[in-house]
């Protein structure tokens, strides 16, 4: 699917619905576990306030119905800045690539927005789905990492990494196995 068919909608005052949504066991599966009305309002007023990085609800290209949500901030890696970004679709939606067009989409606004060379997504090693939407994304397999999400709870993740220059990875290899 193309990211033709998905557009991005800036986060707004009344997409919380969207996270209440998300905050299944199923879709958190990989992520800790649901959180606590208060830590939804705390992650609701982060992305509304966010000052690098913009968070998005993803919505269908053709009639405008959500489909879950996807975003890019800024967070310290090995010593660098990066941007990482992450993503979540409503599981009536799954399937249908809609996970991997989002993430070609805000590859596109990581790249716009500049300030950071790479794009990271940190997937779990367990979670096959979005480490597929990575590969038809275009990234790039680094390897696994320790990786502490939410605070407290530690995974071993697949870094997967977007060159936003466009100079080697990430430019339309599809497959983005290679270690590097």
């Amino acid at each position: 699917m193309d990211t033709e068919q998905v557009r991005l909608v800036p986060w707004a005052e009344g997409d919380f619905w969207l996270l209440e949504r998300t905050n299944s066991p199923e879709m958190t599966d990989h992520l800790g576990g649901p959180e606590s009305e208060e830590k939804l309002r705390d992650r609701h007023r982060r992305y509304v306030e966010l000052s690098s990085g913009r968070m998005y609800r993803v919505t269908l290209a053709d009639g405008g119905e959500t489909v879950g949500s996807v975003g890019f901030w800024e967070r310290e890696w090995r010593d660098s800045l990066i941007w990482e970004t992450g993503w979540g679709i409503l599981p009536e939606f799954q399937g249908r690539g809609l996970a991997a067009g989002a993430a070609r989409a805000v590859v596109a606004e990581a790249r716009a927005a500049g300030g950071h060379r790479y794009l990271h997504a940190f997937p779990s090693v367990e979670h096959p789905a979005s480490n597929g939407v990575c590969r038809r994304a275009g990234f790039t397999l680094l390897g696994q990492a320790a990786f502490e999400y939410p605070k407290g709870h530690w995974i071993t993740s697949n870094d997967w990494r977007y060159d936003l220059t466009g100079e080697g990875e990430g430019e339309g290899e599809g497959e983005g196995e290679g270690q590097r």
